[in-house]
């Protein structure tokens, strides 16, 4: 599967080289830029890495403007780990989440995970290429569910009051799908009543992914978890491709016919 786009390029990687490109970028944005840490940190060769990384399909932004052989090409990432190859290694965000109601729904599901874009270019068309790279995969595997942890920086959850309260009285995932962080590390989202949420300040405060996971018709889990290692407070988003809006829906039908 790839998309090409004059000077970038979308695929899963094809390579040595594209994997270890992406563990790259993962160190640029998550280590240097947000401060990571955590036995997967190579600071030696500047790598991010995990035990997942071999079940993982990584779905790579190529610049083909960059070397490649200084591992300086990926300049966009994202983890994608389907339900059938997570039968042999476990779901990622199982350590955070009890994932029992999502997995045995039955359904198809895709985990999502680091999620990154090269600091030189946000702002632009990348993440609008990834997705549609994401939308080409969905649809050629029949996913039913997206789900994956998504990140507000710091740790500091009492910060966080305005917008984790919002998701939980606004986007609270559904009985059938609601995860739900495990009882050693649950931390409440709901923090303050609903009739004290700013919904402008809430959503100000809410990383771009989110709000654009919300806009697809996303939910979230019950509970944040906060990940001492990433410095982060995590919620579990969910996306249920049959909730998607009709204009979302076409948007990727008429994608995957022109592909």
């Amino acid at each position: 599967m790839w998309i090409n786009d004059k000077n970038s390029l979308i695929r899963i990687a094809a390579s040595e080289a594209d994997l270890l490109a992406s563990q790259r970028l993962r160190y640029r944005v998550f280590v240097e830029e947000f401060g990571a840490e955590g036995p997967g940190v190579d600071h030696k060769n500047k790598l991010e890495t995990d035990q997942f990384d071999k079940w993982f399909d990584h779905l790579v932004l190529i610049d083909t403007r960059r070397d490649e052989k200084s591992l300086d090409h990926v300049i966009g990432v994202y983890r994608l780990l389907r339900g059938d190859i997570a039968k042999k290694c476990g779901f990622y965000s199982e350590s955070e989440y009890d994932l029992k109601p999502l997995v045995s729904s039955g359904r198809s599901v895709l985990e999502l995970g680091r999620s990154c874009v090269h600091p030189e270019y946000r702002g632009g068309t990348s993440m609008f290429q990834l997705w549609n790279g994401l939308a080409e995969y969905v649809l050629f595997y029949s996913i039913d569910v997206l789900f994956g942890v998504a990140s507000f920086q710091g740790v500091d959850i009492d910060l966080l009051s305005q917008p984790l309260s919002y998701l939980h009285h606004h986007h609270l995932a559904p009985s059938g799908l609601r995860v739900r962080v495990h009882d050693t590390h649950y931390e409440e989202m709901n923090r303050i009543p609903e009739s004290q949420i700013d919904q402008r300040s809430a959503m100000v405060a809410t990383p771009a992914l989110i709000k654009a996971y919300l806009r697809l018709g996303g939910y979230v889990g019950d509970g944040a978890f906060i990940d001492r290692d990433f410095k982060t407070v995590d919620v579990c988003v969910l996306m249920d491709t049959k909730r998607m809006s009709e204009r979302h829906r076409q948007y990727y039908e008429r994608n995957r016919a022109t592909a």
